[in-house]
């Protein structure tokens, strides 16, 4: 039941709360997220080189994401807890930004989209915590959803 303005996680007098999705078919679902850390060209050449001080900066970034879509319900107060099934962290260096992909997969009752989106977020801050001694301007940008498969709607994928 939804509040009469529409928002699913509002109630009729405005106050959050968690929907309610027991009555819901389990069905396999899946969501895409994509995002950017724009870096500087000493990142790049690092990244490539394999020379940044702290370590293997994509390695970390790639677990740091598949640790975030795990525990997204921990980050975001009304995001159900559900069986995280497979998680991809794809991280592709460039010659201005590393691009960030996540494909997160559950069979349940809701969608994983936050679970997605969390792990690009994260995924980006870890690799600015690995980059930031070289740049400290490193910045992550355009974390958004690609794609979502799955439940009622079945499938959505954002217009190019």
């Amino acid at each position: 039941m939804t509040a009469d303005h529409g928002l699913t996680h509002v109630d009729a007098t405005g106050a959050a709360r968690m929907v309610d999705v027991s009555g819901k078919d389990v069905s396999v679902r899946s969501a895409v997220a994509t995002g950017r850390v724009l870096v500087s060209p000493e990142v790049v050449a690092a990244l490539r080189a394999g020379g940044v001080p702290k370590g293997d900066a994509l390695a970390v970034a790639r677990i740091a994401g598949i640790q975030a879509a795990k525990r997204t319900p921990d980050l975001v107060p009304l995001c159900h807890p559900i069986a995280i099934h497979g998680v991809t962290v794809d991280v592709e260096v460039h010659d201005d930004h590393v691009a960030v992909r996540a494909e997160v997969r559950t069979a349940d009752r809701t969608g994983v989209e936050m679970e997605a989106l969390t792990c690009v977020a994260v995924a980006g801050l870890a690799l600015v915590d690995m980059v930031k001694a070289i740049d400290p301007a490193a910045e992550i940008t355009d974390v958004r959803v690609e794609e979502k498969r799955g439940g009622k709607t079945g499938l959505w994928q954002r217009e190019a």
